[in-house]
């Protein structure tokens, strides 16, 4: 039986392998991509969560780091996405509908009218229960990362400065109103070598959660989707690493 899907994402690199890796075999109908949001307003609400001190910390690790490490790792980004055969064509046009954001009216509007079986949601801020409910739909979700101990953001990196390597991986899993706390689908190990850094292990997860995502739908398409019991139990929100801290787990560590 064929199933109608929507994708629901943020735009963005891991969006379109997504939709490259899966388009052969389960038609998406559409792709729905929400604005960028109030830069100033995250980090003030970050500010008050988290402290000055730790997001000045973050906030230069974001500037410094990253753009370094991807700029340094171009041969071992290859290697991935010709292991996984991550697909960077353009999602074409016709097939895009621009939000200004997955919590918006026009969002709603535009599912309603749609009426999905599946949606697929990729990158997206945290979707509100308004949209949860606006139809009656199943909402799934790669996380990078393996939930519920890591949720939030870079698992795969948190996994590996708590030694914890066993843990480091992606999920599918499907959505609720919390932060990656919805029920478990799929989980799976990574297993990053000496060449791969904060950079690399989030094509590693994506590769794998493609893989992921085409049982979920698979399962689904067959009426057969199920919750399945999570690797580990313990549950924490992880938010991005200071520059203080990366630079001491590489040295200590070795973690990159």
């Amino acid at each position: 039986m064929n199933k109608k899907i929507i994708m629901l994402t943020g735009g963005g690199e891991s969006s379109t392998f997504m939709f490259n890796g899966l388009k052969n075999d389960f038609p998406i109908a559409n792709v729905i991509i929400e604005g960028r949001g109030n830069k100033k307003k995250f980090i003030k609400k970050r500010i008050k969560r988290l402290g000055y001190v730790k997001v000045f910390g973050q906030i230069l690790f974001s500037l410094f780091v990253p753009k370094t490490l991807k700029k340094n790792s171009k041969k071992r980004i290859d290697e991935i996405k010709s292991q996984y055969q991550l697909d960077a064509t353009e999602i074409p046009s016709e097939k895009i509908k621009n939000v200004p954001s997955v919590n918006s009216k026009e969002c709603i509007s535009f599912l309603q009218k749609e009426k999905p079986d599946l949606i697929i949601v990729n990158g997206t801020r945290i979707i509100s229960k308004k949209v949860l409910t606006c139809i009656d739909t199943t909402f799934v979700n790669t996380h990078v990362g393996i939930t519920p101990k890591y949720r939030g953001v870079h698992g795969g990196y948190w996994a590996l400065a708590n030694d914890d390597r066993k843990n480091c991986g992606v999920t599918v899993h499907l959505v609720d109103t919390g932060i990656d706390t919805g029920g478990v689908l799929f989980q799976k190990s990574i297993s990053p070598n000496e060449k791969d850094n904060f950079t690399t292990y989030t094509y590693l997860q994506i590769g794998e959660g493609i893989q992921l995502m085409h049982l979920a739908i698979a399962d689904f398409s067959e009426n057969k989707l199920q919750e399945k019991k999570s690797m580990t139990s313990e549950s924490k929100i992880w938010s991005h690493p200071t520059l203080w801290y990366y630079l001491y787990t590489r040295i200590s560590k070795g973690v990159k």
